[in-house]
C-alpha cells in the first residue's frame, strides 16, 4: 500500500482529496521542499501504473502550518471547473476548526474585518475599518469543545483571504495554538499550528452531485480531547447526494 492511501478522503476519476499534515506543502515554493503533489502524483504512478508527466491541478491551496482537506484535479476538464467554484465563494461551503487560547468575545457570531496583507512579512492584519488596498473578510464561529488551557472553535469561512482565520482571530484576543506569526506564546514541535481545514462541500464538477468531505484532524492529546467532544461517532469521511 502507498503510504498517501491512509490519508485519501475521496477519489475517483476527476478529484482526488487528501488530508494534509502539518508543515506540508501543497505545491512547490521558492524553499525547494518536497510538496504534498509531488505525493499525490507518486501515489497515481504506483497505483495505477501511469508514465511520463502525469496531470495534477491544484484549485485551491491552504498554509503550510495548516493541515486539513486540499483538493487536487486528475484531469484538466475538473480543474477549469473547480477553478471556477472556487472564485465564487458561494459555490463552496468550508468549515475549520481552530484551537484557540481564549474566547472571542460571545460564543459564536459572524465576524467582518478588513485585512491588509504584508507581502514583506508575509502576514496580514485585520482591522475594524477599511484601509488602502484591504479586502473584506468574513467568517462565523462558534465554541465547538473546550478544556481547561483550550476551546476549539468551528469556523464557517464566507470570504478566501491571506492568513484569514489566523488574522481575524488574532485581531478578536484568540491565539491559534502554535501560532507565534498571530500571537501564541508557544511553537508547536512540529512547527505547525492547530488550524485544520475540518469539511468541504461543493458540487461535484463532473457528476453533478452535492460532494461533501470531512477530514479528521491529526493526532495529538490536544486535538485527540477536543475533537472526542465535538465529533460524531461513526462520521463518514465523504458522502455524495443529489442537490
Amino acid at each position: 500500500m502507498h503510504k498517501l492511501a491512509l490519508r485519501i478522503l475521496f477519489e475517483d476519476n476527476h478529484l482526488i482529496i487528501i488530508n494534509k499534515m502539518p508543515g506540508e506543502l501543497v505545491q512547490a515554493d521558492k524553499t525547494g521542499d518536497a510538496t504534498l503533489a509531488d505525493t499525490v502524483q507518486d501515489y497515481l504512478r504506483v497505483t495505477y501504473g501511469k508514465q511520463g508527466n502525469i496531470f495534477l491541478g491544484i484549485p485551491h491551496r491552504i498554509d503550510r502550518p495548516t493541515s486539513g482537506i486540499v483538493v487536487y484535479a486528475k484531469t484538466e476538464k475538473a480543474l477549469v471547473r473547480m477553478n471556477a467554484l472556487f472564485r465564487n465563494q458561494e459555490d463552496v461551503q468550508k468549515t475549520y476548526w481552530a484551537v484557540v487560547d481564549r474566547l472571542p468575545a460571545g460564543d459564536e457570531g459572524l465576524v467582518v474585518h478588513y485585512l491588509t496583507r504584508d507581502t514583506v512579512k508575509n502576514k496580514s492584519v485585520a482591522t475594524s475599518h477599511e484601509r488602502k488596498n484591504s479586502q473584506e473578510a468574513r467568517m462565523t464561529y462558534h465554541v465547538a469543545a473546550a478544556s481547561k488551557s483550550f476551546y476549539l472553535l468551528e469556523v464557517g469561512l464566507l470570504t478566501g483571504r491571506h492568513h484569514q482565520i489566523r488574522a481575524q482571530l488574532a485581531a478578536m484576543g484568540s491565539h491559534i495554538k502554535g501560532d507565534l506569526k498571530y500571537g501564541a506564546q508557544r511553537s508547536n514541535e512540529d512547527g505547525g499550528i492547530h488550524l485544520h481545514a475540518r469539511s468541504i462541500s461543493f458540487l461535484h464538477p463532473v457528476k453533478k452531485q452535492r460532494l461533501t468531505v470531512i477530514a479528521p484532524p491529526p493526532r495529538d492529546t490536544v486535538w485527540d480531547y477536543l475533537s472526542s467532544v465535538a465529533s460524531r461517532e461513526g462520521e463518514p469521511s465523504w458522502s455524495l447526494t443529489d442537490s
